[in-house]
C-alpha cells in the first residue's frame, strides 16, 4: 500500500470490469459478482470520480443528476486496505464541489456509514426512509 499522498484521483470511467469486480468484492458488495453489468452501469453514470494507487482502483464514487437541482450519490466504496486514509472523504468532497450549485445531494447510507456521512456534512432526513426493490 502506498502513502496517502501517492494516491491519485481522477474523473474517469475507464477501467475494466475486473477492476470493478475486485473493488466491489473487497467490501463484500454483491454487485461485484456481476462485473460486466457493473461496468455498463458505471459507464452510464453522469459523474464518476475514482481513487488509484498506481494502476490499482482503490476507491470510487458515482452520482446521477437531473442536470440542475438534485444529484443522487449511488456508490461510494474504498478498498478496506485504504480505509481511514481520507480516500472516502476526498471522493465525497469531489462530489460536493462538482454539485455545489445544486439544491440537494442525496444518498442512501447503510447504518454503519451514517456517522461518516454526517462528518462529511450530510444530515439524516426526518421525513423519509429509504425504500427499494432488490434482486441482489
Amino acid at each position: 500500500m502506498s502513502h496517502p499522498n501517492s494516491i491519485t484521483y481522477k474523473s474517469t470511467k475507464s477501467f475494466s470490469p475486473r477492476d470493478l469486480e475486485r473493488l466491489f468484492l473487497s467490501v463484500n458488495w454483491q454487485s461485484g459478482k456481476y462485473p460486466d453489468k457493473l461496468a455498463t452501469a458505471i459507464e452510464n453514470y453522469k459523474t464518476v470520480f475514482t481513487a488509484w494507487d498506481g494502476d490499482k482502483l482503490i476507491g470510487l464514487i458515482s452520482a446521477m443528476d437531473d442536470t440542475v437541482m438534485t444529484a443522487y450519490v449511488h456508490y461510494l466504496l474504498v478498498d478496506p486496505e485504504y480505509q481511514k486514509l481520507g480516500v472516502g472523504r476526498m471522493l465525497v468532497e469531489m462530489i460536493k464541489i462538482h454539485y455545489a450549485d445544486y439544491l440537494k445531494i442525496a444518498l442512501i447510507a447503510e447504518a454503519d456509514a451514517i456517522r461518516f456521512y454526517e462528518r462529511c456534512g450530510f444530515e439524516l432526513c426526518e421525513t423519509a426512509d429509504p425504500m427499494y426493490i432488490s434482486k441482489l
